[in-house]
């Protein structure tokens, strides 16, 4: 422990002893942080991740929560997730593009801004982790709960884009801050709109410095000393000096706003995700011989799982569990990005965001569970003893010998543009909070980027805990949000079915 300030120890000395002990000091510090936050993340994490016990599996009320809203609008926009993908593309890929249309970035950009938000470490390490407790059948519900999530997607951005606010400068603001305010000021309820509207705005400001930054930047730190040579590398026990770099490039990225790191991510997120993908594909085909095991395994342990507490409801829980972190549908950071798109027509973005949860958990998380599921066809017992991005890594390593070091690569990328994507998320919900400002929005940058450097080189536990849980709890306000105004996108819906594609 660090010596006390008193009669005997003056302040002068304290400093002096945190320059020549600087990793007692770290440690230190790193403690008493984490003795500070450790009650508050305790208290939060123990209402917002509370579980009931369904048949000897356990139930988070929050997954419970998520799933039920994705289900009630899948069914309520009669299953747009499968009618209306192909229409979905058609807006990604530039029909009827107005780029005189309000907004600041095209419907691609705004597609991979938020893509870049939820493809992370989750992708990577996160499925081998649900496969690892559910066995090969959770892959079967993660995929449910994607295609299911696809409806969430749909309301909460079309939502974004309706109530989106239109700045003097030019640019746009927009998410469920502004929806839970105006929406609830529309039926008669100025004031839950805007105190929901602030706790929204807080939650994610807050959520942002967390698991949108620290945690990814530790990720990213731990992925580059391995690529660099793990132990043996220079950056080992260096994560001050990777953390300044990273905060560079992120900031040199974020200073220009949406537009700058729509230009990164439509640009990084279309290469990062082929690249894991082929990556991934080439590893399944290596396999042949095992996909028809992997099939029947993901089906016939999805309804008839061995040794899984819980049974079915076991694996069904851990399947969808991992699909909601992953694509966080229902969340609501999503809707702050695609709310920048240029369109007179929010609907169209909320078609475009039907793609999110496809690319991020029914594709990337899918390709990651079936390169893990084949290699259990030639060592069923190769997992043991390893972590998510561990067994991931060796199943790759198994048929590719220099694999892991794609993975790595992989991984930092995906680190990177999460970043860059909760940067955004951040800024919007402390600019409604303090107002459009010059100054709040470079102060934001600041603190974002200097939160890159505490990432990197202390492992604040409880910190990150606390920020996984807050941001999980904003979903509660979200989603009451997304059923009292269901209405105004199905009204909004049928015209422009209507207009736009005869229907």
């Amino acid at each position: 422990m660090l010596p006390k300030a008193n009669s005997r120890q003056t302040y002068p000395a304290l400093l002096l002893t945190l320059l020549l002990f600087p990793t007692l000091a770290q440690a230190s510090i790193d403690q008493a942080i984490n003795e500070a936050v450790a009650p508050a993340t305790a208290f939060i994490s123990s209402i917002i991740f509370y579980a009931v016990e369904i048949n000897g599996a356990k139930v988070p009320l929050v997954v419970a929560w998520l799933v039920a809203a994705a289900i009630f609008f899948t069914v309520y926009f009669r299953f747009l997730n499968i009618r209306g993908f192909m229409h979905a593309i058609d807006i990604v890929r530039g029909r009827d593009h107005n780029p005189k249309a309000p907004g600041e970035v095209t419907h691609f950009q705004a597609l991979t801004t938020a893509v870049s938000g939820t493809v992370g470490i989750g992708n990577i390490g996160g499925v081998a982790v649900a496969i690892s407790l559910g066995g090969p059948g959770a892959t079967f519900w993660l995929i449910v709960a994607g295609l299911l999530g696809m409806s969430t997607k749909f309301i909460e951005c079309t939502l974004g884009t309706i109530y989106r606010r239109h700045n003097p400068d030019g640019s746009v603001s927009g998410g469920p801050m502004y929806y839970l305010q105006h929406g609830f000021a529309e039926k008669g309820m100025p004031g839950i709109g805007r105190f929901l509207g602030r706790f929204y705005a807080l939650g994610i400001v807050l959520g942002c410095l967390g698991i949108g930054n620290m945690f990814q930047a530790n990720q990213a730190y731990l992925q580059f000393v391995t690529v660099t040579g793990g132990q043996e590398s220079f950056f080992a026990g260096k994560g001050w000096l990777v953390g300044l770099v990273m905060a560079v490039i992120v900031a040199l990225v974020i200073i220009g706003g949406i537009k700058s790191i729509a230009k990164v991510t439509s640009k990084l997120v279309p290469f990062m995700a082929l690249l894991y993908c082929l990556s991934a594909l080439v590893i399944i085909l290596m396999n042949a011989e095992a996909i028809p095991f992997a099939v029947n395994a993901i089906v016939q342990g999805a309804f008839s799982p061995e040794g899984v507490a819980g049974g079915a409801i076991g694996v069904i829980v851990i399947g969808v569990q991992r699909a909601v972190f992953s694509n966080e549908a229902g969340i609501g950071s999503a809707p702050i990005a695609h709310s920048a798109v240029q369109t007179k027509e929010p609907i169209t973005q909320g078609y475009v965001s039907l793609l999110e949860p496809f690319i991020d958990t029914v594709v990337i998380c899918t390709l990651t569970a079936l390169v893990i599921v084949t290699t259990f066809y030639y060592d069923p017992s190769f997992n043991a003893g390893l972590d998510g991005i561990g067994m991931t890594s060796a199943a790759f390593e198994r048929n590719i010998g220099w694999s892991p070091l794609l993975i790595a690569i992989a991984g930092m990328l995906f680190a990177f543009s999460t970043m860059i994507a909760w940067a955004y998320y951040g800024l919007k919900g402390f600019t409604y909070l303090v107002g459009e400002h010059a100054w709040a929005s470079n102060l934001f940058k600041l603190v974002f980027c200097t939160f890159i450097v505490i990432g990197c080189s202390i492992p604040l536990t409880a910190v990150l805990d606390f920020s996984d849980a807050l941001v999980f709890l904003i979903c509660v306000p979200n989603i009451i949000g997304l059923y009292l105004l269901a209405p105004v996108v199905k009204q909004a819906l049928a015209a422009y079915d209507e207009k736009v594609r005869g229907l």
